[in-house]
């Protein structure tokens, strides 16, 4: 009898007996776990329709033969796209020679372009606001518009550049845009213009983050500037650096507004990104060519990405 009373007078009080569960309580409301669901799942849904759908179809319709029109006329094509493309295609080596000289351009020289503005702007120079103000605004601009300020700068006739040189409205005057031995150079030096406020506003961030007390004890043991900056200060910016190497392959791979802007990515600017729109808008459209071309620049963008990032957190490991 006074083993039962013990038993109500426990339960009663609330205490858990070692046979019973104990509630659990959540800090989030059910308002809280709705919102926080929404925020997972409109992003995940708009990536998933915008990027990877498109993506898998893309890679589906490199294989298939199809004109567009129906779906009852997709035929099974297997690798004949891909033949067709390495192969019989004039325009794929040349455009690929191109993407990787643009790879390399941005690489040596855009880049680097960028990380010596942000050094400079990093010493808290008079009017630093205004300069990362006027190299950063192209980045604001799209590379529609970059093309057309670039297609006046370098117009043959009344264009900027020939009218420095001299040249303006004569016979000598360089057609920048038209010639297909000079076109490419000068497309790559718009596309630098953004390229490089771009890095220079990733790495100006990055530097503003470094710890003050590593440059003091580098200054103490004995380091000048450059010294300090190569072994100590670009070293921890390594998450910063892999930001932009990945960023610099993109860029290189999926540049097709300014060419596009400037002739349609023909005559010597041949490049994937323009081939794939070629083949999939137009009334010649080869909906399997274009996929092809589409997944190809799918594999050559990722595996340096790939490789960079598989060499980098191996060392970090």
């Amino acid at each position: 009898m006074a083993d039962t009373t013990l038993g109500v007078t426990t339960a009663a009080r609330g205490i858990a007996t070692p046979g019973r569960r104990r509630r659990r309580y959540s800090l989030l409301s059910r308002r809280d776990k709705v919102i926080l669901g929404a925020m997972v799942l409109v992003p995940t849904l708009i990536q998933l329709v915008l990027i990877w759908i498109p993506t898998v179809l893309s890679v589906f319709l490199s294989f298939v033969r199809w004109n567009g029109l129906a779906f009852s006329d997709i035929r099974p094509g297997g690798f004949a796209n891909y033949a067709y493309v390495f192969r019989d295609y004039p325009p794929f080596w040349p455009a690929l020679q191109h993407n990787i000289l643009w790879l390399v351009f941005l690489a040596v020289i855009a880049t680097p372009l960028g990380l010596l503005l942000a050094i400079l702007l990093d010493q808290n120079i008079r009017g630093t606001r205004i300069y990362q103000s006027i190299f950063f605004a192209p980045v604001m601009l799209s590379l529609v518009l970059i093309g057309v300020i670039w297609q006046l700068f370098y117009s043959q006739n009344n264009g900027l550049l020939n009218f420095l040189l001299g040249t303006s409205g004569t016979p000598q005057a360089v057609d920048w845009f038209g010639d297909p031995h000079v076109n490419i150079w000068a497309a790559m030096v718009a596309a630098t213009w953004r390229h490089a406020g771009y890095v220079m506003i990733l790495y100006l961030a990055g530097l503003k983050g470094v710890d003050p007390s590593l440059r003091e004890a580098a200054s103490l043991d004995g380091a000048n500037a450059v010294q300090t900056f190569f072994r100590v200060v670009f070293p921890v910016m390594r998450p910063i650096n892999i930001v932009i190497v990945v960023i610099t392959i993109i860029e290189s791979l999926r540049a097709f507004d300014i060419v596009y802007i400037i002739n349609r990515g023909t005559n010597g600017l041949e490049l994937i990104s323009a081939l794939v729109i070629q083949n999939l808008v137009g009334e010649g459209q080869v909906i399997g060519v274009g996929s092809a071309l589409a997944t190809i620049l799918l594999v050559v963008s990722l595996v340096p990405i790939i490789i960079y990032l598989s060499r980098t957190f191996k060392k970090e490991a």
